[in-house]
């Protein structure tokens, strides 16, 4: 147990990893983030994720079989928006890739961009979201989750993608000492579940019983915040700007996300 809060403890510091600096709370943020805005795409926008982008392949399975309030159009354009924002994360990657300071907040300054135009749609729009503005919002999270799927790839810090935590969960029980494993790591791991869990409590909880954009807010507010973080702490140059050794995001795939 002393261990397990140990793990909790250092993810939120650079004691247990100083290679990644101020990465991992930062991207812990970002995991928050994606519970908020996929709080409320999904509560506000009809069946449809804008960061988790394997249940939107389900959900374009089960659209395309008839399964009523399941939309076609809403689910693929979900899956191009996020595509389109992963390939503009690419290209970030592939320009500030040897400075990872410069890359996430390069890539947070692109993705706040996008988010603070879907706030401005959501207040629009009002509630119930119409149709006009429903795929307007898809694009404008779609593609900003898309860049920050991407930057959290490059960045490529142990167990957190930011969006995926399927691989996490089956790590913290394969890994066990109940599989015989080598160690799970279960605190650390512990954390981005625990932080996507929280992203989605709270922002279903605005969505249901206040104006239904604060959850875009509060995301908007996180992102730009480890923009200005990563932007200044890096500036120094120090090592933790530098890229892991080996291939890139190698390390965190094998982790898993």
């Amino acid at each position: 147990m002393t261990t397990f809060f140990a793990d909790v403890r250092d993810t939120f510091t650079s004691r247990a990893s100083p290679a990644h600096g101020p990465l991992a709370p930062v991207l812990i943020s970002m995991t928050v983030v994606t519970g908020l805005v996929d709080a409320f795409s999904y509560l506000t926008l009809g069946h449809v994720f804008v960061a988790n982008m394997t249940g939107n392949v389900v959900f374009l399975g089960f659209a395309l079989a008839g399964a009523p309030g399941f939309s076609v159009l809403a689910s693929a354009t979900a899956l191009a928006a996020f595509a389109a924002g992963a390939l503009v994360g690419g290209r970030l990657a592939a320009r500030h890739g040897q400075h990872r300071g410069r890359l996430h907040s390069s890539a947070a300054a692109a993705q706040a961009l996008f988010l603070a135009a879907s706030v401005v749609l959501a207040v629009l729009s009002g509630s119930p979201v119409g149709a006009g503005y429903r795929y307007a919002l898809i694009v404008g999270l779609g593609t900003s989750m898309g860049i920050q799927n991407a930057a959290a790839r490059k960045l490529a810090v142990p167990d957190l993608t930011t969006t995926v935590l399927t691989l996490t969960i089956t790590g913290l029980a394969a890994d066990s000492a109940l599989a015989e494993g080598t160690g799970s790591k279960a605190g650390r791991r512990v954390v981005p579940i625990a932080s996507m869990l929280v992203g989605a409590l709270i922002g279903a909880a605005l969505v249901l019983h206040t104006a239904i954009y604060y959850p875009l807010v509060i995301a908007l507010v996180a992102v730009m915040a480890g923009a200005v973080t990563t932007y200044r702490l890096g500036r120094p140059e120090p090592a933790w700007v530098r890229a892991p050794a080996g291939k890139p995001h190698e390390h965190q795939e094998r982790q898993g996300p």
